[in-house]
């Protein structure tokens, strides 16, 4: 592995947690939505990761890649709240399956390893700019 491709792992790492950033802001907005049907309700949403490794033709990529985003199988929260305009039949309403104390605890994480590799990304920089300065 070369040193320019610990800017690819940085990179690659820095887009895969700007979407699960970006999918934990989508599951903390909805926390709050309500619906009469419990198949129309929000569910979570999560990023699945994959690592690269590829060594096919002369072509080094390393890094994370968003596989996929899945939602959640959990069951919708059901409130008995017959009054409600979107209450069903029976006087419930669905909320979105989101505990949000985890997903601010899953945001925390995210934004730091954002962090640190940007902290990476710099060094790296910082790195090779004294190595070339060395040659002169």
């Amino acid at each position: 592995m070369g040193m320019f491709n610990v800017f690819d792992v940085a990179g690659s790492a820095m887009n895969a947690q700007t979407v699960r950033l970006n999918t934990i802001s989508s599951n903390l907005a909805n926390a709050d939505s309500v619906s009469g049907n419990p198949d129309q309700v929000y569910k979570a949403k999560n990023p699945v990761f994959e690592t690269l490794l590829k060594q096919e033709l002369g072509n080094n990529s390393v890094g994370v890649q968003v596989k996929e985003i899945m939602e959640s199988n959990a069951p919708p929260l059901i409130r008995y709240e017959p009054n409600h305009p979107l209450a069903d039949a029976q006087g419930n309403v669905y909320s979105a399956n989101i505990n949000t104390i985890e997903e601010m605890a899953n945001m925390m994480s995210a934004s730091r390893n954002y962090q640190n590799n940007v902290e990476v990304f710099n060094t790296s920089k910082q790195l090779l700019m004294q190595t070339i300065n060395m040659g002169r």
